[in-house]
């Protein structure tokens, strides 16, 4: 008794000493770490006593010592005792067989330092660094593993019956296939929901862009509950309008105007650049379609048979490049670029910049997801001017878009 009291006024003034000195009490060294691992023992050899009951005994069940393991968690390691049995039948709770990293939140922290783009390898230091465990990669792996099932509820829960605005783009990464790194392409829809906020829709991966993958996820995406879209804003990947009116015949779909002018610029002799753009503007920045399609004819006749292919481009697409046209400025500013969509894949690519290539497409998905988590986060409010915007969608589609108020 005298050396428990004696054990116990150790303790305090160790523990009074790492307050003072603002140490974790819990960490590394720290004055209340046995406390944890007395308590575990503790508890485990309760477990154990309720598991040998009389009938496990008349089995000829018994007690077998102990086994030890180092147990990380996120005030450091120690080593804990777990009682055995002769029959092999004891299963822990509360540290379970196997586990050597304790269910608080240490977890969560390693998962969330991968989202933030860091590798593997960093994390164990950053952990062994912090706490004084040591984690080696492949259970880091086995740990950012567990966000697959979320990954794939994620992938197939409902959505919204309408959503306003629609943007589709992809982006590109190198993945490990079968020996080999190859380009595979992340399809991204992003949707603005009736209430005005953004909405990762889906994200989908395969191996080039193209109109038949789009039309197999636009048909996953209605299968999920998406029967309506009122503006759907894409590149100018061909086949890609077809592709969206065969699903949703009345979308109306706006091509990027950037994607359209960056396209041209290619086919532009670099001295013509600076005056065929100024030309340009005078079309795409027009107050209405009329004129614009005044400039766009103006065009034709002064550049038309110096670059013919540039101008039919324009001609040929027109029907999907003045969609925008008919709606007020706050809603032509959103929808004639996709430099929505774009902005989200900024954010994307500085979390997966320092990947070179993937595993898998798992491990592509699984660091894009916690990504999107992470900035989606910010995505509480509705668009500025939203309600004004609303108001004119309600009158240009009427029952389509049906409200809640």
């Amino acid at each position: 008794m005298k050396d428990k009291l004696n054990e116990y006024e150790a303790l305090k003034k160790k523990a009074l000493e790492q307050f003072r000195q603002g140490k974790h009490l819990l960490g590394k060294d720290g004055a209340f770490q046995p406390l944890l691992k007395e308590f575990l023992e503790s508890a485990l050899e309760a477990e154990a006593t309720e598991h040998l009951d009389l009938d496990e005994r008349s089995n000829g069940n018994r007690r077998n010592g102990t086994s030890k393991k180092l147990l990380k968690t996120s005030d450091g390691s120690f080593e804990l005792e777990t009682p055995r049995d002769r029959n092999g039948t004891f299963e822990p709770e509360i540290v379970k067989k196997r586990e050597t990293i304790l269910a608080d939140n240490l977890e969560d922290k390693i998962i969330g330092l991968y989202g933030l783009g860091m590798s593997l390898r960093d994390i164990s230091n950053h952990i062994e660094e912090m706490y004084g465990s040591s984690i080696s990669a492949t259970t880091l792996s086995e740990i950012t593993d567990r966000v697959i099932p979320k990954i794939k509820e994620w992938q197939g829960r409902p959505l919204d019956e309408v959503y306003c605005i629609v943007w589709m783009d992809a982006m590109f990464y190198k993945v490990k296939t079968e020996g080999k790194v190859v380009s595979k392409a992340v399809y991204n829809i992003l949707g603005i929901t009736t209430e005005g906020k953004k909405e990762l829709l889906g994200m989908y991966v395969s191996e080039s862009e193209g109109a038949n993958f789009w039309l197999s996820v636009l048909t996953d995406l209605h299968s999920r509950g998406v029967k309506d879209m009122l503006i759907v804003c894409i590149d100018n990947l061909k086949g890609f309008e077809e592709a969206i009116i065969s699903i949703y015949p009345g979308a109306e779909v706006q091509s990027c105007i950037v994607h359209q002018i960056r396209n041209s610029l290619k086919y532009i002799a670099s001295k013509n650049q600076k005056e065929f753009m100024a030309d340009l503007k005078l079309v795409y920045k027009a107050d209405t379609k009329e004129l614009a399609e005044t400039n766009l004819d103006a065009l034709g006749v002064k550049w038309g048979n110096k670059y013919p292919i540039v101008i039919n481009s324009w001609r040929n697409n027109w029907h999907k490049l003045s969609t925008f046209f008919k709606y007020t400025s706050d809603i032509r500013k959103v929808i004639y670029t996709t430099n929505t969509i774009e902005g989200f894949h900024r954010q994307v690519r500085k979390v997966t910049k320092n990947k070179t290539a993937f595993t898998s497409d798992m491990a592509l998905l699984k660091l894009i997801y916690l990504a999107q988590r992470n900035i989606s986060k910010k995505w509480t409010s509705p668009l500025q001017n939203w309600s004004l915007a609303v108001s004119q969608l309600s009158i240009i589609f009427g029952d389509r878009l049906k409200l809640k108020i």
